[in-house]
């Protein structure tokens, strides 16, 4: 049985869990999934760009860097735009930055033009992810857990098909072209999309959050410091996240592998994320978002430790499918506990500041990896220092959860009673 009209949802006629939330969850699927291009070609270009400036490894990957402070810091704006005006403004804005970046980026000239045109990318980027997943989490109510997460795989789907094509179109035609290509490519798809999302919405503006029922979640916590706790938690799981995904195309090129064989577990590691994701998406719904959290962040530390002791390319690309499995449902589950434990009307802009800190983790982590590399010859310590930002989120979420069951009894949530 379903509840009236609550908060995020549109026209009276729409109710959570039906066939038309569905309709709208495969469209902004279908936009992540184009949307998240530039956070992936960054990671395939950075030997040939490396190469062609004559740059170090760490200046290059400052590209990434910024790709994810501009997706980060977009994400917070767009989300705000989102819980005010509806995602498809926030889409707008977001596709005109991304269609004219990605031209940009394919004329410069010089390395700092490079580096500094994919801030903008990032936040052409931005609505694709935490906004989007807010807002979907506004259409379910029985499977949310699971709708959040399928957003959220928009941006691993783009990291399985987007590698191999992007290398391809670097070697035939150049990485400018490509850029440029892309770019345009990207945007007319994208409008195409969220023209059909805004037909499905329909004329709804303005979110009304009267009368939304409270957070299902009580941890006896401020949200103010909630938000500094999960973002501080955030950082740490994704500092150790971007070793694999930023500098494993790098890596295999340092092996004697080939970039292409990088760019081919890239894709494996996005495509396994893809089933972590949508798995922990059906988790979450049982257990909740703090422990799901739990689960993936432990698992993605045990992952990390293969990397350190095995090397061959056979080894690689089972370690890179296994990381994948283990850390897709992470970053998500980042996005459960907000709408469990905040309130609605907030959930746009506390989705947007904690995803901010995983993409603030993600460049810092990128960059620097790549330092590290430079300083050592090896990517060994790079490895090492990510095990060491993971346990931190460990401890953190434990902590988390301590207190969850500490107020089970009081709230009766059903994932946190004993």
């Amino acid at each position: 049985m379903h509840a009236p009209n609550h908060p995020g949802q549109k026209p009276a006629s729409f109710t959570p869990d039906s066939r038309q939330a569905w309709v709208r969850l495969v469209i902004a699927l279908l936009i992540g999934s184009v949307g998240a291009v530039g956070m992936w070609s960054v990671v395939v270009v950075i030997p040939v760009v490396q190469a062609e400036f004559g740059a170090t490894r760490g200046a290059v990957s400052l590209a990434f860097t910024l790709t994810m402070l501009g997706f980060g810091l977009g994400g917070v704006i767009t989300g705000k735009i989102t819980d005010r005006f509806g995602i498809v403004m926030a889409m707008a804005l977001s596709i005109g930055f991304l269609g004219v970046a990605n031209v940009l980026a394919g004329l410069s000239t010089q390395l700092w033009q490079f580096v500094a045109v994919y801030f903008l990318i990032g936040l052409g980027t931005s609505a694709t992810f935490a906004p989007l997943m807010a807002e979907a989490s506004h259409w379910f109510e029985r499977y949310r857990g699971l709708a959040v997460t399928i957003v959220a795989s928009g941006n691993y789907v783009a990291g399985t098909i987007w590698p191999p094509i992007v290398n391809y179109g670097v070697q035939t035609a150049g990485w400018r072209t490509t850029h440029i290509v892309l770019g345009i490519f990207c945007a007319s798809v994208m409008a195409l999309l969220v023209l059909l999302l805004r037909a499905q919405i329909g004329d709804d503006k303005v979110r009304n959050h009267a009368g939304a029922p409270p957070p299902r979640v009580d941890l006896n916590l401020s949200t103010n410091t909630l938000t500094v706790l999960l973002s501080i938690a955030s950082i740490a799981c994704c500092v150790a996240m971007s070793m694999p995904q930023v500098h494993i195309v790098a890596y295999c090129g340092d092996l004697g592998y080939g970039v292409a064989r990088g760019a081919e577990m890239l894709s494996l590691m996005m495509a396994c994320g893809i089933v972590s994701r949508i798995g922990s998406g059906f988790l979450a719904d049982r257990i909740g978002g703090l422990r799901t959290l739990l689960i993936g962040s432990l698992a993605q530390g045990f992952a990390l430790f293969f990397y350190l002791f095995f090397d061959s390319l056979s080894s690689l690309y089972l370690i890179s499918a296994m990381f994948g499995l283990f850390q897709g449902g992470i970053v998500p589950s980042y996005a459960i506990i907000v709408r469990e434990a905040m309130p609605a009307s907030q959930a746009a802009t506390r989705v947007g500041i904690v995803i901010f800190a995983s993409v603030f983790g993600m460049s810092f982590g990128g960059w620097v990896s790549g330092v590290i590399f430079d300083a050592t010859g090896s990517y060994a310590a790079a490895f090492a220092n990510g095990v060491a930002w993971n346990a931190l989120n460990v401890v953190i979420v434990v902590s988390l959860l301590i207190r969850a069951r500490m107020n089970s009894t009081k709230i009766g949530e059903p994932g946190f009673a004993t």
